[in-house]
Formats: C-alpha cells, sequence, structure tokens
C-alpha cells in the first residue's frame, strides 16, 4: 500500500490544510444551513476520532509523508456513529484512498463496538462520487437522523455494522 492511516490530532499545518480547503470548498458549493462540514474545532472536541491516509515513502520510512485523505468517526447516540471529514486531496483521487479511509473508519466503529454508521452528504453532482462510494460500501439513503433536518441539498445514508 502506497499510505498509511493513522489516528491524527490536527497539528500538522499540511493536514489542517487539507481540512481547510475541505471546509472552504464545501461552503463554497453549498449555502451555510446545508453545510454540515466540521471546523477544525469540532474535529478537535472530545469524543471525535480523526485519521490521516498519508504518502509513504519508497523506503516505506517512518517519518509521516504528505496527507492525502482523511475521515471522522462522532458519536450519535450509543451504537450509532456518523463518518465526518470524508476526504481525498485531489492530488490522490482515484488511488483508492477514499475506499481505504472508509473501511478503516468502518473497521474502528466495529472495534469500538457500534451496530450503525450513517452519514450526511450533497445532493449537488459535485458529491456524486462519493454517494457512490458509499452505495458501494453497504450504505442505503435513510431519512434525516440525530440533529439532521430534512433538506433537498442533502443526502442521508446508513448502513448496519456486521
Amino acid at each position: 500500500m502506497p499510505w498509511r492511516i493513522d489516528p491524527d490530532e490536527l497539528t500538522d499545518p499540511a493536514v489542517v490544510a487539507l481540512l481547510e480547503e475541505h471546509v472552504r470548498e464545501l461552503r463554497s458549493i453549498s449555502p451555510p444551513e446545508s453545510t454540515h462540514a466540521l471546523d477544525l474545532d469540532a474535529l478537535r472536541a472530545p469524543g471525535v476520532d480523526v485519521w490521516v491516509a498519508r504518502d509513504v515513502g519508497p523506503a516505506g520510512g517512518s517519518e509521516p509523508g504528505l496527507p492525502i485523505g482523511c475521515g471522522a468517526l462522532t458519536l450519535v447516540e450509543p451504537g450509532h456513529g456518523e463518518l465526518k471529514s470524508m476526504r481525498t486531496a485531489s492530488a490522490a483521487t482515484g488511488r483508492g484512498v477514499g475506499t481505504a479511509l472508509l473501511e478503516h473508519v468502518l473497521d474502528q466503529a466495529r472495534a469500538r463496538g457500534l451496530s450503525r454508521v450513517s452519514l450526511e452528504t450533497g445532493a449537488e453532482d459535485f458529491f456524486a462520487p462519493a454517494r457512490r462510494l458509499y452505495l458501494r460500501h453497504g450504505f442505503e439513503v435513510c431519512p434525516p437522523f440525530g440533529r439532521y433536518r430534512p433538506d433537498p441539498l442533502s443526502v442521508f445514508m446508513t448502513r448496519s455494522l456486521p
């Protein structure tokens, strides 16, 4: 694997830049009331776990490489997690980073004893690749969950964890 996925405390300026770009882009696509991306302060809050995928050099060195993607998990209620802040750096799209991150977060959710993981993503064409990724991994469209309310610009998805 040309990358590794590790927990992250969001102190590396390159990771911060990736996440700030993520929030900026989402806010440029959707109006504020339909943008549910977590900012850095929210991602650093207790109960939010973040993982970052980083390129690994040809020698597989121990130094962390450049961040190429991230994903987070937070609790909706006991047994039910929410996938947040899924992002693949534009330079790494098409390499399977999103799939690897999604599988990693789902494995972490299982290890924490969660029986369900849900998410909110956009309904606009920009978000079509993300929706396809989630559908390929067993997510199904569902009604709003947690504190979400119906929104024509949002698609809510969920899946059970065996």
